[in-house]
């Protein structure tokens, strides 16, 4: 134990350094959760998706909704099998959102990777299995349960529930972000909206 303690201590001329470069580190990933809300995405607040303004129109277009009575983003976009499986992948997922964001890298699009689509077919499954499969045909009919959900159910439910235009630049703005989550809206899409706001007034 007392060998690693001296393997750990820098020597006296390297610890001031040490130090300033620990301090700055540690001050850094404060203000970098701080600053991100990462806290916030422990949660299942569907406001938390709207942290990053990029998904604002995913924000608004889900509360626009039918899905908004009944899911949340996690209801979808996660996987609900156990509690170990939603945190890992809500890490993982987020660490990579967080990576492109950061690195100004989102597309114009944005598309789920392969492991977001196998969730989100599966959540639809989950909540909707009375409707895709039929209990009366699954005894009698081979590989009933299969053939019913090998398809992708946006295939043709392609608006549910984020409408028909997905892109960053063209898509509508539906409605207000609540007040928590103003900030979150570019500057410029800010102005725009308090403009024809001040024009529907007069």
């Amino acid at each position: 134990m007392k060998r690693l303690f001296r393997f750990l201590i820098p020597p006296k001329q390297w610890r001031l350094p040490v130090i300033i470069l620990l301090g700055a580190m540690s001050g850094l990933s404060l203000y970098a959760l701080i600053e991100s809300k990462a806290v916030s995405y422990l949660s299942d607040d569907p406001k938390t998706c709207a942290n990053c303004h990029v998904m604002t129109p995913q924000y608004t277009t889900w509360q626009n909704s039918s899905h908004r009575e009944w899911a949340s983003c996690n209801d979808c976009h996660v996987p609900q099998d156990n509690v170990f499986k939603k945190y890992l992948f809500k890490a993982k997922d987020g660490m990579y959102h967080a990576s492109v964001f950061t690195t100004r890298g989102e597309p114009e699009v944005i598309r789920m990777k392969e492991a977001g689509v196998e969730v989100v077919q599966n959540n639809c499954i989950r909540c909707h299995q009375d409707q895709v499969t039929d209990g009366r045909l699954s005894a009698s009919v081979t590989n009933h349960f299969e053939s019913r959900t090998t398809r992708k159910c946006w295939e043709c439910h392609q608006e549910v529930p984020h409408g028909s235009v997905h892109s960053l630049s063209s898509i509508k703005y539906y409605g207000k972000v609540p007040k928590e989550h103003q900030e979150t809206v570019p500057e410029w899409l800010n102005k725009y909206l308090n403009k024809s706001d001040n024009k529907n007034d007069k």
